[in-house]
């Protein structure tokens, strides 16, 4: 049991212009509680003494300025009570202040912008991230929307709203069992397993509400709204139930109509909404007075339903908006009283526990049938007669729904019969009989499978690595030619002009210096052979370097050989200088062939 007072809050709404603003002031010390201090500044009138307070102090639990947030709203003042409530207490957060004060706008929200969010749908999405991450009991939440019209109860989740005016729709009514419990009828539980649903169904509701413009404001809700979560959690396996209530209202304002000034259907709802806020401020102050005997909870249909919120088994939550301008201070001093008054009221929260009867019904049972099992094996009562079909059927199903059963703790229950006991130990038998003969039947096919994928991938294995060798190969073995190809083409073109200078050597002179005997002492096909000499060895060295290369090579080199040689810097000049050679080689040859017919003339 928790007894506390309820908590009250007071938001100020901001003002459109700084001239409009009253005077007031907020003491937030740390060591004290925090106070409103509002101040009216006394009108001097000549001839008139005016002895009229001009200082009001009044004590909140937190004082939110004009600049707070709907999440610091959330954070500080509803995420406490949703807590609570997750716990399996009773939780109620009502807004009670004048027409425009920033009600509906603190505890539904704006429709603008995401961050205008009120109380209401940010409260649904705590307790679903809540329930999410606790995995340990059963959760399941249903959602009820009540309005109360002119003291008149609707389900604004009634799907008959679109369809009929509302004096044709069926009226909620308060019944009140023996115990003074309150039962709401012809309400409407709906079910919310996501947060989704239970925003759909705010928002169904909130287009159902009695929305009039009035002087004080152009969409003035003109009805008490009531929103209603109804969260109940078990743990798997036990019989006790949790049940636990969230109440968040959206009060109607209240209004001085000599100051509106309004008339006909708004006057009236205006009457109504004053005279139930007027039951309820006096249901406040019966319960602030510890010797009453009676509070009047059944004046109207608001504090009949919102009972267990004042004086009762909840932690109820009361936020007083006030709207400082200068026009309505009156109104807004008479906010901070009414919470004063609500401030006095002490609540005792329980625990909300109670055994589920059909769950208590079943356990019972199954005591009962346990100890006639025993008592049979104690006195041994044993029968013979065989199992009918339907027992049998009946033990294969509890066998295979205890197969399934991943819970750790769970038993086969079949009781003290020992014809149940044996058919269930043959049938267990003959499920791992039959689970190994499938076993060996399948391993063969498997084992194949995974030799025939071995090689495969042993295979794919080698083939990669091989090629990974070769192409580092390849990368080394270009990046050495690249070093060395500068080198071999400055040679070739050194041995091509030695050539060249040969070959005009010879042109100019057939026969070697220092033999006078010309074509007597001259070798055969002397010309070719010193040309053969000359450029032979060199030249065959370079083709068999070249085909030992090319044979060495792999195809992927030749390719980036014959891709280097194009694009090097002297391939022009050395494919020049090897037509060059050819046509000299051609030429010494011509001449080789004449000085051949020459010798054999002579």
């Amino acid at each position: 049991m928790v007894k506390q007072t309820i908590q009250i809050f007071a938001r100020v709404k901001p003002t459109v212009r700084k001239q409009q603003q009253g005077i007031y002031s907020i003491d937030e010390d740390e060591k004290l509680t925090p106070s409103l201090e509002i101040i009216l500044p006394r009108d001097l009138a000549d001839g008139f003494v005016n002895n009229k307070r001009e200082s009001y102090r009044f004590k909140f639990q937190r004082i939110f300025d004009q600049d707070a947030k709907q999440e610091t709203i959330f954070e500080n003042i509803a995420k406490p009570v949703a807590e609570s409530v997750l716990a399996g207490y009773n939780g109620t957060i009502f807004a009670y202040g004048q027409t425009g004060s920033g009600k509906t706008f603190t505890i539904t929200g704006g429709a603008e912008r995401y961050s205008d969010r009120g109380i209401i749908p940010r409260t649904l999405s705590y307790i679903f991230e809540q329930l999410q991450k606790d995995s340990s009991k059963i959760y399941t939440t249903h959602i009820s929307y009540l309005e109360i019209y002119n003291e008149c109860g609707y389900d604004l989740l009634d799907p008959r709203h679109e369809a009929s005016s509302l004096e044709d729709l069926p009226k909620v009514t308060v019944l009140e069992d023996p115990d003074q419990n309150i039962h709401l009828k012809n309400l409407s539980l709906h079910q919310a397993t996501t947060e989704e649903e239970a925003l759909n169904l705010l928002f169904l509701g909130d287009t159902n509400r009695m929305i009039a413009e009035t002087p004080m404001n152009q969409a003035s809700t003109r009805s008490h709204c009531i929103f209603t979560i109804h969260l109940s959690s078990k743990e798997p396996g036990s019989a006790t139930v949790r049940h636990a209530k969230l109440h968040l209202v959206d009060l109607a304002g209240s209004e001085r109509v000599a100051k509106t000034g309004v008339g006909g259907q708004l006057l009236t709802e205006a009457k109504y909404i004053n005279l139930s806020l007027h039951y309820l401020e006096q249901v406040i102050i019966a319960l602030s007075e510890k010797h009453r005997s009676h509070i009047p909870y059944r004046n109207s249909m608001m504090t009949s339903v919102l009972r267990d919120s004042l004086g009762g088994n909840c932690m109820t939550t009361m936020i007083a908006t006030l709207s400082l301008e200068k026009r309505n201070i009156d109104e807004s001093i008479s906010t901070c009283r009414f919470a004063q008054r609500v401030a006095l009221i002490k609540n005792e929260a329980v625990l909300n526990e109670e055994i589920d009867p059909k769950l208590m019904i079943i356990r019972l049972q199954k005591e009962i049938q346990e100890l006639k099992d025993e008592l049979a094996i104690v006195t041994g009562e044993q029968r013979t007669e065989a199992l009918t079909e339907a027992e049998l059927l009946q033990l294969e199903k509890l066998i295979t729904s205890f197969l399934e059963d991943q819970d750790p703790e769970s038993k086969l229950e079949v009781g003290a019969d020992m014809r149940k006991i044996h058919h269930c130990f043959h049938y267990l038998k003959k499920l791992l009989h039959d689970k190994k003969i499938h076993r060996q039947s399948t391993a063969p096919s498997e084992n194949k499978d995974q030799n025939c994928q071995e090689p495969l991938k042993e295979e794919e294995y080698k083939k990669l690595r091989d090629i990974l060798q070769q192409r580092d190969n390849e990368i080394n073995i270009l990046v050495n030619m690249l070093k060395k190809e500068k080198k071999k083409a400055q040679d070739a073109l050194h041995l091509s002009s030695m050539d060249r200078s040969e070959l005009r050597h010879g042109q100019s002179s057939p026969f070697p210096p220092g033999n006078p005997d010309g074509p007597k002492t001259l070798p055969l096909s002397a010309p070719t052979q010193a040309l053969d000499s000359s450029t032979s060895p060199y030249r065959s060295s370079l083709l068999h370097r070249k085909t030992g290369m090319r044979e060495e090579m792999s195809l992927g080199r030749q390719e980036a050989f014959e891709i280097f040689k194009r694009d090097h810097a002297d391939s022009v000049t050395i494919e020049d200088n090897k037509q060059i050679l050819k046509q000299r080689f051609s030429e010494a040859k011509a001449l080789g062939e004449s000085i051949n017919e020459a010798r054999s003339k002579i």
